[in-house]
Order: structure tokens, then C-alpha cells, then sequence
């Protein structure tokens, strides 16, 4: 089974405004609503693509059973852990403006229910994969993905880390199968600037030495790369295609890969199909369907 974690999963109100003014009363010309958080995106891939796999976090009040709700009718299983207090959060994001965006709080998560979730990652076994994605709730420790990753580093879960900076490098001693910053990402760790392909190639490399197993790059229209455990090197142009929403590529991305790589354990094909999967969610209103996916991984 693949598991994957949302802390502060959301509703997420998507809305188009023509001729947005500030100041006045706005009136929508498209909205949409989807179960939002980059875990939840990862499920949902998966399940596009004929994977099982539980959707694990926290959910509060009205909201949050409406994001049970609509993760469970997509057809993704969920073991979401009720919040007495609080409602989950409702993320608006206007389409109109590129990358304007309202993001709610998210309830808070008690030290009780913290633990409530490391019962739950207790019964995982070397059979299961998990997938920790995501920002940490202000409630919750920063040490969170690290203390995950301490808990079950004897049970050889094959696990997977979407987060930045020292949420991502803390979790490195513990060697997580894939880790998939982006170029910008990537370069906060270091201090540097990464453009191209091949610059971001040595320090791919740098995160391979402090302990990650496979480093997925994702550079938006400048493709991705991939430095593999087996010691391969892939790297790929971004295919081509029209951005409609960029929301969830990444997860799309990790999904892609996953698929790949259980379905044979071949790391190129794994890398195609991360990387077909992630454009044909940019290139889509939701995120990618299979058919889109396999389009897309014949153009590689």
C-alpha cells in the first residue's frame, strides 16, 4: 500500500474574476472546488493511474468532511484523523491573477493527535510505501517529517520526502528513497542560483551524500532530472504543451514516478513517466488521468 501524509489538507476554491478590482465587489466567472494539499495530489494521481493508496492527515468541522468526502469519491481510500476543534482550511486561489492566492490556517493539532498519527504509521511494513508531503502546520514541531522518519527507520518503509529546506535536508540521515525539490528549491539549500540542467546536477549529487537515495529535480518548462541510487543520470526537455494550471505538477510528478518505478523498477522509465505525469497536469483543469499521462510519455 502507498500512504500518503497531508498535515493541513484544504478545500481548494478556485475562481476566475474578469477584470479583478480591488476595492469593489467582484463577481466570478468560474469556479471550481477540489480536495487540495500536496499529498492528497499524490493520491489522487496514483488512483488515476490503477495504484491503491490511503490518504493519511488531519480534518476539522464541515470542512474537513467535505475533503473526506470528495478524496473518497474520487476512489482513494483515507484514514483521516478528525479534529474536534477548528475547521480545515478553504485555499482561494483566483485564476485570474498567475499565482494569487488566499490560504486559510488549518485547525490545531494537539501533541494527542500527533501521536494518534504514529499509531496509525506504526503498523507499516517493508511492503508499504509513504509519501510525506507538504508544509508543517505552525502547531505542529518542525522536527515532524524527522521524527517520522526516526520512528520507522527500522521497518524499511520505502519513503518519500516533497518538502524544502531543513525540512528536507534534517530528514536526509535517515535516507529517503526520493526527494523532489525543484531547481529553486534546490538552490535555497545551497545558496545558489539553478537555471539549467546541468547545474543542478553536482548538487543533486550533494544531497545523494547526505544520505537521499534518489534526487528528482522538476524545472518547469526546463524539463527535470533525475541522479539515481543505481548511480544513472536522466534528464529530460519539458514536453510540449499549454500551462492551464500549474497547482499539483509536483505532486503529479512523485505519483508519476511511483508508478513507474513499482511497475518495473526501471529508473529511466520511472523518470518518463514522472515527468509525463507531471506536465499533463499543468497542461490539464485537474490533474493528469492516465490517458493523458500515456500521451504525454510517448513524446519522451
Amino acid at each position: 500500500m502507498i500512504y500518503t501524509v497531508t498535515f493541513n489538507p484544504s478545500l481548494d476554491y478556485i475562481v476566475a474574476v474578469d477584470d479583478f478590482q480591488l476595492g469593489m465587489t467582484n463577481r466570478t466567472t468560474f469556479e471550481q472546488i477540489l480536495p487540495g494539499g500536496k499529498g492528497i495530489n499524490v493520491s489522487i494521481v496514483l488512483n488515476n493511474l490503477g495504484l491503491e493508496t490511503t490518504a493519511l492527515g488531519f480534518v476539522a468541522g464541515f470542512t474537513g468532511e467535505e475533503i473526506r468526502r470528495r478524496v473518497e469519491g474520487i476512489g482513494c481510500l483515507s484514514k483521516f484523523i478528525p479534529i474536534e476543534s477548528g475547521i480545515s482550511r478553504i485555499n482561494m486561489k483566483l485564476r485570474s491573477i498567475e499565482g494569487t492566492e488566499i490560504n486559510g490556517m488549518g485547525p490545531a493539532i494537539s501533541a494527542e493527535k500527533i501521536e494518534e498519527l504514529m499509531r496509525l504509521l506504526d503498523d507499516l511494513t517493508d511492503t508499504d510505501m509513504l509519501v510525506l508531503a507538504g508544509s508543517i502546520p505552525s502547531s505542529m514541531p518542525d522536527s515532524m517529517y524527522m521524527d517520522i522518519m526516526k520512528r520507522l527507520k527500522d521497518k524499511h518503509v520505502l519513503i518519500v520526502v516533497d518538502a524544502t529546506r531543513e525540512l528536507l535536508v534534517n530528514v536526509l540521515r535517515y535516507h529517503p528513497f526520493l526527494i523532489k525539490p525543484n531547481n529553486h528549491e534546490l538552490g535555497e539549500i545551497f545558496g545558489v542560483e539553478l537555471k539549467t540542467r546541468s547545474a543542478v546536477v553536482p548538487y543533486a549529487k550533494k544531497l545523494q551524500e547526505m544520505g537521499a537515495r534518489n534526487v528528482l529535480i522538476s524545472m518547469a518548462g526546463e524539463g527535470a532530472v533525475l541522479v539515481a541510487e543505481d548511480g544513472s543520470f536522466y534528464e529530460t526537455h519539458a514536453p510540449k504543451g499549454t500551462l492551464v494550471n500549474g497547482v499539483g505538477a509536483g505532486d503529479s510528478m512523485v505519483a508519476g514516478f511511483l508508478a513507474g518505478w513499482l511497475e518495473t523498477g526501471d529508473y529511466s522509465h520511472a523518470f518518463k513517466m514522472g515527468v509525463a505525469a507531471g506536465s499533463a497536469s499543468a497542461f490539464s483543469e485537474l490533474l493528469a488521468t492516465k490517458a493523458e499521462i500515456e500521451q504525454l510519455y510517448a513524446t519522451l
